[in-house]
């Protein structure tokens, strides 16, 4: 597998979870790939044990000149960027009354302006390249709804659809494909989080509404990172050249679009 022989990939939120498991599989394709975290210790051990091709990168999307080190870093290390993956996030819930600005600002600085600026200063780089690049932003189901409980994170992720429309649009002209994906529910430790949010919520044991919305999926179960890889992979070949500002569900089944 060597699909991505020769690219430098950027994967922001990389340390665990499914920014991890696209680093593996990138990793695995052939490319080169900055583990690029908030948390510096966890992107090393993660850069360490994934190999030569991995390293890590100190990242914090909600500052501008966190964005601007980190990409430095990569070009200096690998001497360019091919491929970014907008997978940092921050998920949320509370009743509509309950809502904080705080929390409303924390989520809207990292989902929304975090993915805006980090993919402006990739796709700045891959402009002064001159080769074009792959821009892989991270939407979701809940960009495609409204849920009772998750009006702030649903809205940052149908933020993140619009932006990818009209960067895409924008940044095609420079040979930059700018594309999404929609995950629905992936398990893991993000899951385990936000069913403890809804058992505070809902009133319900602890498991219960992992276990109500595994149920919903028409596919039988949640996915796991591995699920998303492979269009992680396509999205970012030469396979997708032709395919510019869409947004792929990648869900089992949740939503048709």
């Amino acid at each position: 597998m060597t699909r991505l022989a020769g690219k430098s990939a950027l994967i922001t939120g990389s340390a665990r979870g499914i920014g991890r498991g696209f680093a593996e599989r990138y990793i695995a394709e052939g490319a080169t790939v900055a583990i690029a975290d908030i948390n510096l210790e966890a992107a090393q051990e993660t850069a360490a044990a994934l190999g030569d091709q991995a390293y890590a990168v100190q990242l914090d999307v909600s500052d501008q000149a966190s964005i601007d080190a980190a990409m430095a870093s990569v070009v200096d290390h690998a001497g360019k960027l091919d491929i970014l993956i907008n997978n940092a996030a921050l998920f949320d819930a509370a009743e509509t009354v309950d809502i904080t600005r705080a929390s409303f600002d924390k989520l809207c600085a990292v989902n929304v302006a975090g993915t805006l600026f980090t993919m402006q200063a990739a796709a700045k780089q891959m402009i002064a390249q001159g080769h074009g690049g792959k821009i892989i932003n991270m939407a979701s189901q809940a960009g495609r709804r409204g849920e009772s409980l998750v009006l702030v994170y649903c809205a940052t992720k149908a933020a993140v659809i619009s932006m990818t429309q009209s960067a895409g649009l924008n940044l095609i002209q420079h040979g930059i494909n700018v594309n999404a994906i929609a995950p629905g529910v992936v398990d893991g430790e993000h899951w385990e989080h936000v069913d403890a949010m809804f058992a505070k919520l809902e009133g319900k044991p602890l498991g219960q509404k992992k276990a109500e919305v595994a149920a919903g999926v028409p596919a039988g179960r949640f996915a796991v990172p591995a699920d998303l890889t492979g269009m992680a992979v396509f999205l970012a070949s030469p396979d997708s050249d032709y395919i510019v500002a869409q947004t792929y569900n990648v869900d089992g089944g949740q939503w048709m679009s």
